[in-house]
């Protein structure tokens, strides 16, 4: 008989620690699409770049391998759980957990798909972060499994093993505590753990890590619908290490496939001393060859995010809890949707940076709220580098911040002062911000945004600090801060209104860039409806609605004013004297 192989025990993503902040809705069709594109590019790849068949030697015929069963061949299976990795005690009644009959090989039946569900009692041995492995055996109907009987054919059987436990690192304790030294908080701190993921290797908790065992309720087998024939030394690299070859024949059995992609992380039970019994689903079922490489690409697309930062861990878990939770409708409606949010807010950037990059003038903008933007920024800049997170987003929070810094450069004069020992930034109002009533309007504005602004930051501070636990003081600042920002980010707006309504124009803001947002704000305002969230975040996104109406409704009662320049630093009369002067000068010279 063919000896089973072995699997590499599968770890399952645990759930990242909760971010505080909100994301945006396009990021999930971001990731949908990215991990498609990627599965997709593997999985061709895999077909045109796989090893090259070496030449064939004259001497000796080609052999190309070929599946031993024949489709729609009945097999028997038999299911035994063993602490052992190798297992050989077949006579053990109480090793042996299923066994059915006459399953049909690769074919598309109702008798082809068995399920079976039990309790398992685990041993003492089990329970002690002890080893547990699944051994299933499938045989042509009639024929035996055990090596020690008779009618054994080696050539007629074949079987497989997995880990039915896995194993992860022990969670670690909350490191956040009550900065006012509640014993209250600090009991409950102390009750609550951070998962930490079997993958995350940089754990920097001091001293060794302990590893607790954790239970797979369900387990999936596939038989591969794979009768294809394969080259003696050209077998595809994705195929090659579940292909179990028969060393005399040189062909191979059906390939037996653990499937585990649906598995998702809180569905694991921990097992310890106080586990008396654990839930065991079983199915055996056929697996299509175009299936089940496309789980494997998607899995391996999976971790290539995760290497390169652009997926935090059990993100993968949550994309997959969306298709099996999920209308199938509306998941299709939310990746259509997220794609144009993504569309519209590339646009809202580039119409941005195309609008400070051109800009002459700033008449009628404020120069404070870029400021304010600039530091808000900078705010969740060191939010995100103080929760450890990923360096794709902190990245990207970074260009923001140098994307934000620049346009003060475009708002204001920096000059360097190097009168002192210490070099310094000295910020000066541009000729066009000060001149007119444009700066003393702003001043106006961001004197009573201020004291909102200050009022509603020492309230949310003074209650975080009292109710909600924190790393540390710098920790309890930032969170404070970020969160004031996220709440009350729309306030910044404001100013910019304020300056609007006292010139009575709008025709110095970058309207292009301010429609695209503001149908990306409509978007949001789909999401709100179609997700599951909190009443009070559902509330907040419409905030922004009713500043960009208070917008719409200025520009539809102020009237274009021609003589003011517009956001290219050029009036319209100025354009109209211009063609008026070249038409002139065209005239005379047709008349000399």
């Amino acid at each position: 008989m063919a000896p089973p192989a072995t699997e590499t025990a599968a770890v399952v993503e645990g759930d990242g620690q909760p971010q505080q902040q909100q994301r945006q809705a396009g990021g999930f069709g971001q990731t949908i699409t990215g991990i498609l594109r990627i599965a997709v590019f593997c999985y061709f790849a895999s077909k045109f770049f796989s090893p090259k068949q070496k030449p064939a030697d004259p001497s000796q015929p080609s052999h190309l391998m070929s599946n031993l069963f024949q489709k729609g061949e009945h097999l028997d299976m038999w299911f035994y759980l063993s602490e052992h990795e190798k297992f050989n005690d077949f006579g053990n009644e109480g090793a042996l957990i299923w066994h059915e009959t006459n399953i049909p090989y690769a074919v598309w039946k109702p008798e082809s798909t068995r399920t079976l569900s039990k309790k398992y009692y685990p041993s003492e041995a089990l329970k002690n972060n002890g080893s547990l492995y699944a051994h299933v055996f499938f045989a042509r109907s009639g024929y035996p499994i055990d090596p020690s009987a008779p009618e054994y054919q080696p050539l007629n059987c074949f079987g497989r093993t997995h880990p039915v436990a896995t194993y992860l690192p022990k969670r670690k304790a909350d490191k956040k505590k009550s900065l006012l030294g509640n014993p209250k908080d600090t009991d409950e701190s102390n009750a609550q753990v951070e998962q930490v993921d079997g993958n995350d290797l940089d754990i920097k908790d001091e001293g060794p890590v302990e590893w607790l065992s954790y239970w797979k309720p369900n387990v999936t087998i596939n038989l591969v619908d794979d009768f294809a024939h394969y080259p003696q030394h050209g077998v595809p690299p994705n195929i090659a290490p579940y292909l179990l070859v028969e060393p005399s024949t040189v062909n191979y059995y059906p390939t037996v496939f653990f499937n585990e992609f649906w598995l998702l992380r809180d569905k694991l039970i921990i097992i310890n001393e106080t586990v008396s019994e654990l839930p065991l689903n079983l199915e055996v079922s056929p697996i299509s060859m175009t299936k089940w490489q496309l789980l494997q690409q998607i899995d391996q697309s999976f971790q290539i995010h995760r290497s390169y930062g652009s997926m935090l861990d059990g993100e993968s878990d949550e994309l997959k809890r969306v298709f099996l939770e999920g209308n199938p409708y509306l998941l299709g409606v939310t990746m259509f949707v997220s794609m144009l949010h993504s569309v519209f807010d590339f646009l809202a950037f580039k119409n941005d940076i195309q609008f400070w990059n051109k800009n002459k003038s700033m008449e009628g903008l404020s120069a404070k709220s870029v400021v304010l933007n600039f530091i808000c920024q900078f705010i969740i800049f060191l939010y995100l580098l103080d929760n450890d997170t990923s360096w794709m987003i902190l990245a990207s929070s970074g260009v923001g911040v140098c994307i934000e810094f620049w346009k003060i450069g475009k708002a204001m004069r920096i000059e360097v002062d190097r009168s002192g020992m210490i070099p310094r930034l000295r910020f000066h109002d541009r000729e066009s911000y000060a001149s007119n009533k444009t700066k003393e309007y702003d001043d106006i504005a961001i004197k009573f945004l201020s004291y909102v602004l200050l009022l509603l930051v020492a309230g949310f501070a003074i209650y975080s600090l009292a109710y909600e636990r924190h790393k540390s003081w710098y920790s309890w600042i930032l969170s404070s801060l970020t969160s004031c920002v996220y709440m009350f980010g729309f306030i910044m707006m404001c100013p910019q209104l304020f300056i609007n309504y006292k010139l009575k124009s709008v025709a110095h803001l970058p309207w292009r860039q301010m429609t695209y947002k503001f149908l990306n704000t409509i978007i949001d305002d789909l999401f709100a409806f179609v997700i599951k969230m909190p009443m009070l975040h559902r509330l907040s996104v419409f905030r922004d609605d009713v500043i960009f109406l208070i917008y719409l409704y200025q520009r539809w009662v102020y009237p274009v004013d021609k003589t003011r320049v517009n956001e290219f630093g050029f009036g319209g009369e100025d354009e109209s004297l211009d063609t008026k002067k070249i038409t002139d000068q065209e005239d005379d010279k047709k008349t000399n």
